[in-house]
C-alpha cells in the first residue's frame, strides 16, 4: 500500500508513542534504548551510524519486533483487536510490523540486539542473518504490515520492473499479496481489470468517476488469499482487516480515491493517473483470488498460498508440535491467531497473536509448540 501523508508511532513500554517529531525525544528514549543523534530539529537522525551493541560478537537468535502504527485517513481501530498493544489517536490504517526503511526501521524488542534496528542487524550481521542469500541483498527484501481499511483505499497501482523510469533510486518494482482476517459484510477487494478493458475504457470510467465497474471484484471471506503482482489495478475496503507481504519498495501511484478529503489537511490526496497509466498491464493479470494447496496434514496442516519470486508463504494451522525455518536462509513467522513457543539453542521464545519473528539464517530449523489451536504464517525468500 502507498504511505504517503503518514504519521508513525512506535509501540513499546505503556503504549503507543509517536515516533517522529521535536517533541519527542524523551518519550522515544523511553521506548529504545538507543543513544539516538539528533538533527537540528530536534528529530532523530536515521543514520546507522548511531551506537548499537557489538553486533560482530553476538550470535543471531529469533528477534521479535515492535510495530508501527501508521495514520490513514481510510483506517479504524480493528488492530486493537490483533495487537495486544494501545492504539494512537486516530484512523489507524497500518501496523508495519517488519520493516528495513530508513523513515520507519523496525527495531528487535527482544534480547541483547533490543533496540537495533533491522537495518543495524542487516548491515552488522548480514551473513548470520541471510546466510546464502547474503550478497543478493542490501536491506531486507520484503515489508510486511497489518491493514485495517475501514473506508475504501484508493484505488493503486505499483510499477513493475517494465516501469524502471518511474521507480526511485534506491527502490524496487512492488509485488504484494494479501491474507484476509476479517471481513465485514459488504467489504469489497478489487483485484485487476475486467477482460477486455482499454486504457481508453478506464480514462473514460475515471472521468465519469464509475470506476468499480472496470475492476474485478473479489467477495472477501476471512482466510483468502489475493495475489497482487505489479502493474495490477487494485483497491480494498468498507471494513476488511488484511495481512500484507509485500517487496521492500514505497512506491504506490494513485488512480482514483472515491472523494476522500483528508482531516488532517481539508483537500483531496494527490493523484498520479499518468504514471499509474504507464504501469498498468492492460493484458490478462496474475493477480486476484489464490487457492491454497495443501502440502501437508499432519503433524499440522501446511497450505502453500503464494508463491512469487519475491517471497513464498504458507499458513499453517494445528495443535500438535511442529518444525518452522530452514537451513542457511532466514524465516518470518507470523501469528494470526492462539500462541505457542518456538525453542532454539534450550530457550524457548513465546509467540502470541499479533507477534513477528525473524528466524535467522544461522538460527536454522525450530521446534514449534503450539498452545492449543493457532494459525501461524510462515514467510520465506526465494533463493
Amino acid at each position: 500500500m502507498g504511505v504517503l501523508d503518514r504519521k508513525a508511532f512506535y509501540v513499546g513500554g505503556s503504549g503507543a508513542r509517536p515516533l517522529l517529531g521535536p517533541s519527542n525525544a524523551g518519550t522515544l528514549q523511553d521506548i529504545v534504548p538507543l543513544k539516538i543523534e539528533l538533527r537540528p530539529d530536534g528529530t532523530p537522525a536515521a543514520s546507522h551510524e548511531n551506537w548499537l551493541p557489538n553486533l560482530s560478537e553476538t550470535t543471531l537468535y529469533p528477534l521479535r519486533f515492535e510495530p508501527i502504527f501508521q495514520y490513514r485517513l481510510w483506517g479504524g481501530r480493528r488492530l486493537s483487536d490483533l495487537l495486544p498493544v494501545t492504539l494512537p489517536d486516530g484512523p489507524v490504517g497500518e501496523a508495519w510490523i517488519l520493516s528495513d526503511r530508513e523513515d520507519y526501521p523496525s527495531r528487535v524488542a527482544n534480547g541483547p540486539l533490543k533496540g537495533c534496528t533491522l537495518g543495524q542487524v542487516m548491515e552488522q550481521s548480514q551473513e548470520q542473518l541471510m546466510g546464502r542469500l547474503a550478497m543478493r541483498f542490501h536491506r531486507f527484501p520484503l515489508l510486511l504490515k497489518f491493514l485495517d481499511v475501514l473506508e475504501m483505499l484508493s484505488v493503486q497501482v505499483h510499477p513493475s520492473n517494465k516501469n524502471r523510469e518511474l521507480i526511485p533510486a534506491g527502490e524496487t518494482s512492488k509485488t504484494e499479496a494479501w491474507v484476509v482476517i476479517e471481513a465485514q459484510s459488504g467489504c469489497r477487494i478489487y483485484a485487476g481489470l475486467q477482460p477486455g478493458t482499454t486504457q481508453a475504457d478506464l480514462q473514460s470510467a475515471l472521468a465519469s468517476g464509475d470506476v468499480a465497474r472496470r475492476l474485478l471484484a473479489i467477495d472477501p471471506n476471512p482466510g483468502n488469499a489475493i495475489l497482487i503482482p505489479a502493474g495490477t489495478v487494485h483497491t480494498l475496503g468498507d471494513d476488511v482487516v488484511v495481512f500484507e507481504v509485500q517487496q521492500n519498495s514505497d512506491v504506490t501511484f494513485r488512480l482514483f480515491d472515491w472523494g476522500h478529503i483528508d482531516s488532517k489537511t481539508g483537500q483531496p490526496r494527490p493523484l498520479q493517473v499518468d504514471k499509474a497509466l504507464a504501469c498498468i498491464d492492460f493484458e490478462k493479470s496474475a493477480g486476484g483470488l489464490v487457492m491454497p494447496i495443501v502440502e501437508a496434514t499432519a503433524p499440522v496442516v501446511r497450505e502453500r498460498l503464494f508463491d512469487t519470486h519475491h517471497f513464498r508463504l504458507w499458513r499453517l494451522h494445528g495443535r500438535d508440535p511442529f518444525s518452522v525455518g530452514a537451513a542457511g536462509v532466514p524465516r518470518v513467522l507470523v501469528c494470526l491467531q492462539g500462541s505457542g513457543c518456538v525453542a532454539h539453542n534450550t530457550i524457548s521464545y513465546a509467540v502470541g497473536k499479533g507477534d513477528v519473528w525473524l528466524l535467522p539464517a544461522v538460527v536454522g530449523v525450530c521446534p514449534f509448540r503450539p498452545a492449543g489451536e493457532m494459525t501461524l504464517l510462515e514467510i520465506a525468500i526465494p533463493e
